[in-house]
């Protein structure tokens, strides 16, 4: 169609006046009308204090919890005495909660996560101590449990992967739970240096302690040096996907190899940002080059729609070792990217 005069008029009418809010589509309108004032307006996004993903704050007591009507529990865990190499992830959760401009539509997805479900930033677990890996793993357990048992579903930031082994203790209590792990390292190694509580190995650990079911597990993205330690990930049948094998396959292959893997039972979803190539997140502890792009995670994380989400978790994020703030940046993104499946997920949904 030619662009001419009277098509000119018509964009004039249409689109002259008014404001920023003042749109005709009703999808892109259902999202303006809850950002924008009567005048105009919209929250500016470095002003106000922040939270994850510009999320409501709800203070949520430790001991006497209410999480009210709540679908989503967004949850910091600034906790990184599980590292083997460089420390500082436990500066993620504040790192995430200042990128000030995600969201908030997913074009998509087709959804404003923040908007349509029922979700609030409930700030840190209240760790007893700054010390003891193995008490602050009781910490982490018990807040999942506090938010799992009043019906809610948890979305963690950490800190280094040791964490999520906890929080599968909690979410996986009742009925073990699959997972979608994308990563650079299968973290299913055994015990050094006295423990068996760090970074390199929740993955063992959730599986013996009978609240992730192996064969429902698939790893995405898997390189680097420390293959030798990931026999366990083979021996109990969890699916390993290398990330030399990326390019050959397509994305849209690992989706539907992921999706066959879960099937539509209870699923948790751990992305640690080193999965990402150090070019696009180096400010982690552990980095390997040859890794995923962020367009591929997305596409890869936004395939994802429809799975029977019951939890999800940001780990490894070290800002310290980025001072353009792009790690930060991509692990609010993807934390972004989450929250919008939860919006599809039937367990959020109530569907339990």
């Amino acid at each position: 169609m030619a662009f001419d005069d009277k098509k000119l008029e018509e964009l004039r009418s249409k689109y002259g006046q008014g404001h920023g809010g003042d749109l005709f589509d009703p999808e892109f309108r259902k999202v303006a009308d809850k950002i924008f004032n009567e005048g105009g307006t919209r929250l500016a996004p470095y002003s106000g204090i922040p939270t994850f993903l510009t999320a409501p704050h709800l203070s949520v007591d430790a001991e006497t919890p209410d999480f009210g009507d709540l679908q989503v529990a967004l949850l910091g865990v600034p906790m990184d005495l599980g590292v083997t190499n460089r420390p500082g992830s436990r500066f993620g959760p504040r790192a995430l909660r200042s990128i000030e401009r995600i969201g908030p539509y997913n074009h998509v997805l087709g959804c404003a996560p923040v908007h349509e479900l029922r979700v609030a930033d409930i700030g840190d677990v209240p760790f007893r101590s700054r010390y003891r890996l193995e008490l602050s793993h009781e910490d982490i357990e018990k807040r999942v449990d506090q938010i799992v048992s009043a019906g809610v579903v948890p979305l963690s930031v950490g800190g280094d992967h040791s964490i999520t082994h906890p929080i599968l203790r909690a979410v996986g209590k009742n009925r073990p739970v699959g997972m979608i792990h994308i990563d650079a390292h299968c973290d299913t190694g055994g015990a050094y240096d006295l423990t068996k509580f760090h970074h390199g190995g929740p993955f063992r650990n959730a599986v013996l302690d009978g609240v992730l079911d192996p064969t429902r597990v698939i790893q995405i993205g898997i390189r680097g040096a420390a293959e030798y330690l990931w026999e366990f990930s083979y021996e109990s049948g969890m699916t390993v996907i290398h990330a030399e094998e990326v390019t050959g396959l397509g994305i849209p292959a690992i989706i539907e190899k992921a999706k066959a893997v879960i099937g539509d039972g209870p699923t948790y979803l751990s992305f640690d940002i080193d999965s990402l190539d150090p070019a696009f997140a180096p400010g982690t502890g552990t980095p390997e080059i040859g890794g995923l792009t962020s367009r591929e995670v997305l596409e890869l994380v936004r395939g994802l729609k429809g799975i029977n989400l019951v939890g999800g978790d940001v780990v490894e994020v070290a800002p310290q070792y980025d001072a353009t703030t792009n790690t930060a940046h991509a692990g609010a993104q993807v934390l972004f990217e989450i929250l919008s499946l939860m919006v599809f997920s039937p367990f959020v949904n109530g569907e339990r």
